[in-house]
């Protein structure tokens, strides 16, 4: 009598150990082996969750969500990525509420290395943000709205975003959060910073820093507050303030051995604040930036030859802003205008280089016009334009601007073509005297009224 055995069912373990190998060249395989492990685990768990069996099946069923959402990942698959962490609501619903948080947090950080995927992302967490809402996990809520604020940051979607943050800061101050409060506060002032409004952005990001000094801030947070900081001060022309803010940051984001920081600081994506690069490369630019900015381009070479920057000192974009500070010492348009050309993507893909690097260029055209035209009583513009390389309705344009701002003295002949440049004109103090002259006397006058009061 001749017996059949029919194959054992392979267990979760067995099936996750057959999808890891399968994963580099069959990811369809594995793929299906993921959501074959998610379906058994679930019917599972379904009845009893609190057996020895059911804990088990619960953390097979983790490891094959975020296995299934790191093949994602690889294969660039945002809206694969999402139904993923639609999927893991089931099992949401049967674990800690700290976990869940964590796995949420874990499968949207895997939308960062897809390109063109924060529409998606977008979509996902406003999903995600009602499921929270509905069973009133406010932790997630609030943590899930968060990294929603810092997507529309990045794209530029600045009236939803200040919406949002009053939400939260209104939620927030009532649990009196003050880490997601802190964390809100810098997104805010990163929100006024990109619509241009300093005095609003300054003010958020005070009270950023008051909530975080009531708590232990971590290091990633504070690096985000003092990059920021420095970002404003740099806008207020302060380079020296800003430049001790930025060290300050480099230093942190070194400290942790990281490249990029949280989402709500230094670096997700662009880095939030329109463009800008997170991490400990993104404070160091800003650094070298500074160091240009206050007219110490030699300073540069000296920086990039300490440990800690050493090691980033032959990537492009360090390269980028060695040969921006090259040009500003040697006072050479024509080499600082190649180097905006040769390095247009690294310098003109961040708003904070970009606009202060205009400031430079525009500056070092005075300085070039300046130099041509102060030895002349009389200069034909089209030569001006010849010797400093542009054009000569650009350059007509910022002879006019310089004449109205006073720095030099001179008029446009546009019928000849020529700038008649004038001496400096002397001061006339007469005017000043005879003010000065008065108000003695009206003290004086003053005086003896009083006197005459007294006596009557």
């Amino acid at each position: 009598m001749s017996t059949t055995t029919t194959p054992s069912t392979p267990t979760p373990a067995e099936l996750l150990t057959q999808a890891a190998a399968a994963a580099p060249t069959d990811p369809k395989r594995a793929e299906a082996l993921y959501k074959r492990i998610l379906d058994d685990t679930a019917a599972s768990t379904s009845n009893d969750i609190r057996t020895e069996e059911a804990s088990q099946s619960l953390r097979e069923q983790e490891t094959a969500l975020v296995k299934l959402g790191e093949l994602y990942r690889d294969q660039r698959n945002a809206q694969g990525l999402a139904e993923v962490i639609t999927l893991s609501r089931a099992f949401m619903s049967s674990t800690a509420k700290a976990k869940t948080a964590k796995l949420i947090r874990t499968l949207l950080d895997f939308f960062l290395p897809i390109p063109d995927s924060r529409t998606i992302q977008i979509a996902a967490l406003t999903d995600n943000i009602a499921w929270a809402k509905a069973q009133k996990r406010i932790f997630l809520k609030h943590s899930l709205e968060v990294r929603l604020v810092g997507l529309q940051l990045d794209q530029k979607q600045y009236k939803p975003a200040l919406a949002l943050i009053d939400t939260l800061l209104t939620e927030l101050k009532r649990l009196d959060d003050k880490m997601i409060l802190t964390e809100v506060h810098l997104l805010e002032s990163r929100v006024y910073r990109g619509i241009g409004n300093w005095a609003k952005a300054k003010a958020a990001l005070t009270s950023a820093r008051t909530a975080a000094n009531s708590i232990y801030c971590p290091p990633h947070l504070q690096a985000a507050l003092d990059l920021q900081s420095g970002i404003l001060h740099a806008e207020d022309k302060d380079y020296k303030t800003a430049y001790s803010y930025f060290f300050e940051a480099f230093e942190g984001i070194e400290g942790l051995g990281e490249g990029e920081v949280s989402s709500t600081g230094v670096g997700e994506g662009e880095g939030g604040v329109e463009g800008e690069k997170g991490g400990a490369l993104g404070a160091l630019k800003y650094m070298l930036l500074c160091k240009v900015m206050l007219n110490l381009p030699e300073d540069v070479t000296a920086l990039l030859s300490t440990k800690l920057a050493s090691k980033y000192a032959t990537l492009r974009e360090v390269e980028s802003m060695r040969a921006v500070a090259l040009a500003h010492q040697a006072r050479n348009l024509k080499d600082f205008e190649g180097v905006l050309r040769e390095y247009r993507g690294e310098l003109s893909s961040d708003p904070t280089i970009r606009t202060h690097l205009a400031a430079l260029y525009d500056t070092l055209l005075e300085q070039n016009l300046l130099r041509i035209v102060e030895p002349y009583d009389t200069v034909e513009l089209e030569y001006v334009a010849q010797q400093v390389g542009q054009g000569r309705q650009e350059v007509e344009a910022k002879l006019s601007q310089m004449i109205l701002d006073k720095v030099f003295h001179g008029v446009l002949d546009q019928g000849r073509g020529c700038l008649l440049v004038f001496d400096q004109p002397e001061a006339d103090n007469t005017y000043g005297a005879a003010l000065q002259t008065l108000e003695q006397v009206s003290k004086v006058v003053e005086s003896l009224y009083a006197k005459t009061i007294k006596i009557t």
